[in-house]
């Protein structure tokens, strides 16, 4: 419900920002070219419109020439500078990093400093644990299959079931 209440409130403020602006570039545009006035015009006033209007256009052709040369002028200076500061900064390469042992003691006094007394030894509360040797562990060379038979039907039931109550006589 929100998200659809803040989009169609999106929705409505971008329509609104849409007119906005057609409303400028239409003011705009009226301020700078009126319309014009072409009827009753004789064809000597018509040329004359015509040489007034190329010649406005040349201006502005060349306004916005300088500007693109200004713009383009600007870019250059800035690579040239942003090489500039590259070469004065040095061509330093950073070092790989290595990974570094840091025991937990030596973290807690890098961040509480003088106060830190209690001393976490975390390898100490682990419990050892004995590996198994595979080696002297006997190999049961069995066939499956024949366990399986053994364990199926009626029969291999009653075994399990003899087993795991144990000899109750």
């Amino acid at each position: 419900m929100l998200k659809s209440l803040m989009v169609a409130k999106a929705k409505e403020e971008l329509e609104q920002e849409v007119m906005v602006k057609e409303d400028e570039k239409d003011k705009y545009l009226s301020e700078r070219a009126p319309p014009l006035q072409t009827s009753g015009m004789t064809i000597g006033q018509l040329q004359d419109l015509c040489r007034e209007l190329h010649s406005k256009i040349d201006e502005v052709d060349e306004e916005r020439y300088d500007i693109e040369a200004k713009v383009m002028l600007n870019t250059r200076e800035i690579k040239d500078l942003n090489i500039k500061v590259l070469d004065l900064r040095g061509k330093f390469k950073r070092p790989s990093l290595r990974r570094v042992r840091v025991s937990a003691d030596a973290i807690l006094r890098s961040l509480l400093g003088s106060k830190h007394k209690v001393s976490m030894d975390l390898r100490a509360n682990l419990k050892s644990v004995k590996k198994e040797d595979t080696e002297k562990r006997p190999v049961e060379d069995s066939d499956w299959r024949k366990n399986v038979e053994a364990m199926s039907g009626m029969e291999g039931r009653k075994k399990m079931f003899d087993a795991a109550s144990g000899p109750a006589q």
